[in-house]
């Protein structure tokens, strides 16, 4: 049900060649049926049948590794099936790419949300890479670590690509897109994340479930270890949800000082959530609920790596091993 805007905004874009390779990773619906229908004939569409998932790859780079090996084209973008482009996304991404020397650009689609689970959620992944990361020094300087990027919409040139080894450098990465950007940077290539707000959409999930086990599958990989997470973790809710329950028992207690410097901590926090929103598009007045966010984070990376020691680590009814 998502796949079809994806392909007719693909075969939209203006001023660009264009091969279309669609992967179809066993799907048991009708995604095949839906993209015929949307490709409605178009010549530049080609619908690809996977190969059995090879020993020690995770499903999206295999899938991603496919497609980079079978495209022909000096940049490759990789695309995933719930991302609506804009009209001029595609040649606006590979001016980039070009016009400054890149060898990967990320390029931050705008994240849509609708249910209350969603709107609570999917706001802080801009939100973070904008507040946490320097994103001019992340350009310039060499340390991998500071690399970040989204795989709903990456563009890479395709020789710095297979440089690399395509996906295969991230073979068994859970979150493969940070560590294509890091090998990238490794290799002495420049990788960036730029704000997409403008060129692509994507509603990653619909509800709390599938909030929650998104998230649950992914969180435990972005932190590295269990310690991290909890420092991660500590600082977060020291941060934007201490200060709000400070203001709240000193205001009850009759503590002005207390409740005034809480207040300007809560503030503080929901004035930065209202600037990345509306940079990148997003609904100003959830910002209010933002310690209620982080604690839903919190929550859920302390879950994620509970799944991980437990095994138990599962997407769409596949496990997840990384």
């Amino acid at each position: 049900h998502r796949i079809g805007p994806t392909v007719r905004s693909v075969l939209g874009q203006r001023d660009v060649k264009l091969e279309v390779i669609v992967l179809d990773d066993g799907s048991s619906d009708d995604t095949v049926a839906v993209v015929s229908e949307a490709a409605a004939g178009d010549h530049r569409v080609r619908i690809m049948s996977g190969s059995d998932l090879a020993p020690g790859w995770l499903g999206k780079p295999w899938a991603c590794q496919q497609l980079g090996q079978a495209a022909g084209g000096q940049v490759l973008v990789f695309l995933d099936a719930d991302v609506v482009l804009e009209s001029h996304a595609v040649v606006a991404a590979v001016d980039l790419l070009i016009r400054h020397r890149l060898s990967l650009v990320s390029p931050y689609p705008r994240q849509e949300a609708f249910t209350v689970a969603e709107r609570l959620a999917q706001p802080l992944l801009p939100w973070l890479w904008l507040t946490f990361l320097p994103l001019r020094l992340a350009e310039r300087l060499r340390p991998a670590s500071m690399a970040a990027a989204n795989g709903q919409l990456l563009v890479v040139d395709a020789n710095a690509y297979r440089d690399i080894g395509g996906h295969g450098c991230v073979r068994n990465r859970v979150v493969e897109d940070v560590w294509l950007a890091r090998a990238m940077k490794v290799a002495g290539h420049r990788a960036v994340v730029v704000d997409g707000t403008d060129l692509a959409t994507c509603r990653m999930y619909t509800g709390w479930s599938e909030v929650r086990d998104g998230y649950t599958k992914s969180l435990w990989a972005a932190m590295g270890s269990p310690a991290s997470a909890a420092v991660v973790g500590a600082l977060l809710m020291g941060l934007y949800v201490l200060p709000p329950m400070a203001a709240v028992a000193g205001g009850l207690r009759g503590r002005r000082r207390q409740a005034t410097l809480g207040l300007a901590g809560y503030l503080a926090g929901v004035a930065g959530r209202m600037i990345s929103a509306r940079r990148t598009g997003g609904r100003t007045i959830d910002a209010v609920a933002h310690p209620v966010s982080i604690s839903i984070l919190v929550g859920l990376l302390a879950r994620s790596w509970r799944m991980k020691r437990l095994g138990r680590l599962a997407w769409k009814g596949r496990p997840v091993h990384g």
